[in-house]
């Protein structure tokens, strides 16, 4: 382990998960306030993962799991996109027997192993006092599991999806609501030109945010989301119908990854299930472009309507962080260092109705953060409702 002089205590910083912009911005916010306030900065590589794949040996080579920050590194990474500590999907507590360390695999053999034991082993080994995870609500579920344990922790709500419980805000959202409406008012010249529907596949396993809020602010006439199974001929007609009103003869759908209709399940590009038991969505707009191009006759006078259909996949999640999360990170990044300093932990840095606040990091696991279909989503037209905006959070949609 690396020779480090002690000061006030040292902060354990790792992110997990699906990477976003506003990752970076966070892990330089903490680092440097903590720098100023006396803490020493640990950043763990690769998530959960690098936290179990750490030898506790003095002369161990542990470069590849974590390093040491400073105001120096972190400055040159923070306005990047991504995490320069790079992340996984790793759980902790249910480590498949192939993927265990080769330093533990005599150790744990089960065919899925809780290395949790290991882990507080190796927080001790590496002196952290605090540990501040930055994930959705799969990461931040072993942060939960580790405040039990004892550790004192600190959480940063992180997902595109914006679905992490007890919060208005997750980093990452505001990123991918700009590339989206950015990237479908693009394709619309393309949708306009041949007279098409134009037909988008956004991420949103569980949660439709990511493809509601868009649509609320102009960039499609419809969308469809997970927490509503949806009928293909009504889209179709509507589509159909939005399509003839429209001068420039094209009209735009956002789709959900995550998204159902007709008895179907959620539609997965493979099998393979990371250590959450999550399958990798992909493919439901290609479904949903083939069942609404055969069934376009039958609202359009017996003539067949071509499709656009594109996945916007990791095209939104990539990039530089737009304003918001360049500023949000920022302040949650204070925020944690606010409570480190107060002796508080087990807490989960939000945003609630437009203000900065924490909340018990229990709230993580305490329920699904989906959309409110009775509020926000008109099931027979197929779009946001647009009415009761007042007294609304920035992203009207809040964490009921």
């Amino acid at each position: 382990m690396a020779s480090i002089k002690r000061k006030k205590g040292r902060i354990g910083i790792l992110t997990g998960g699906g990477d976003v912009p506003g990752l970076n911005p966070a892990i330089r916010a903490v680092t440097i306030r903590a720098q100023r306030e006396g803490f020493e900065v640990i950043g763990i590589r690769r998530g959960w993962g690098g936290m179990i794949d750490i030898v506790r040996e003095k002369d161990a080579d542990n470069s590849a799991n974590y390093q040491i920050l400073n105001e120096e590194i972190v400055n040159k990474i923070g306005r990047t996109g991504g995490t320069f500590l790079h992340t996984s999907r790793t759980k902790a507590s249910r480590v498949p027997k192939g993927l265990v360390p080769d330093h533990l695999s005599d150790k744990y053999n089960d065919e899925y192993n809780d290395l949790t034991p290991e882990v507080l082993k190796n927080l001790d080994f590496l002196g952290i006092d605090y540990l501040i995870p930055i994930g959705g609500d799969d990461t931040l579920s072993y942060g939960v599991r580790l405040h039990k344990e004892g550790v004192k922790t600190i959480a940063i709500p992180k997902t595109m999806d914006n679905d992490v419980p007890g919060t208005d805000y997750c980093i990452g959202f505001s990123t991918c609501v700009t590339r989206t409406i950015e990237m479908t008012h693009r394709l619309r010249t393309s949708a306009g030109s041949h007279e098409r529907i134009l037909i988008l596949e956004v991420f949103g396993r569980y949660a439709g945010f990511t493809a509601l809020l868009p649509t609320m602010a102009g960039a499609a006439n419809r969308c469809v989301i997970p927490e509503y199974e949806f009928n293909i001929e009504s889209l179709t007609e509507l589509l159909v119908e939005d399509r003839f009103e429209n001068p420039s003869k094209y009209s735009v759908v956002l789709v959900s990854e995550g998204a159902k209709f007709g008895g179907s399940d959620m539609i997965f590009k493979d099998q393979e299930e990371d250590m959450f038991g999550h399958k990798k969505l992909g493919g439901i707009g290609d479904i949903i472009s083939d069942e609404l191009k055969n069934t376009t006759p039958k609202f359009n006078n017996g003539k067949q309507v071509n499709v656009i259909n594109q996945r916007l996949g990791y095209l939104v999640r990539s990039g530089d962080p737009d304003a918001i999360d360049s500023i949000v990170p920022m302040a949650y990044g204070n925020l944690a260092l606010d409570l480190i300093l107060e002796g508080v932990s087990g807490r989960l840095t939000i945003l609630n109705n437009g203000r900065y606040d924490n909340a018990p990091i229990e709230v993580v696991t305490s329920f699904k953060k989906l959309v409110d279909v009775e509020k926000y989503y008109n099931t027979a037209r197929l779009r946001p409702y647009y009415k009761s905006f007042e007294s609304k959070p920035l992203f009207i949609m809040a964490s009921d």
